[in-house]
């Protein structure tokens, strides 16, 4: 939950370096649902690296299923 708010901060601050999925979250929710929102995504994210044992990858794009 910190990161994600330190990351609104970030956007009111600077929105020209936020990454664009969270200039796009804060335009269309509210500012603590996307502090959420952006922790849930956060949460599923580390879980997935637990559970498979893999390392984060900046800009990976996962394959899609078939």
């Amino acid at each position: 939950m910190i990161g994600a708010t330190a990351m609104v901060r970030q956007f009111k601050m600077r929105p020209e370096k936020t990454p664009p999925h969270v200039a796009s979250l804060m335009a269309r929710k509210p500012v603590r649902v996307a502090t959420v929102a952006m922790t849930n995504k956060m949460a599923r994210i580390v879980w997935a690296l637990m559970a498979r044992g893999e390392t984060y990858r900046v800009g990976h794009i996962p394959a899609l299923a078939a």
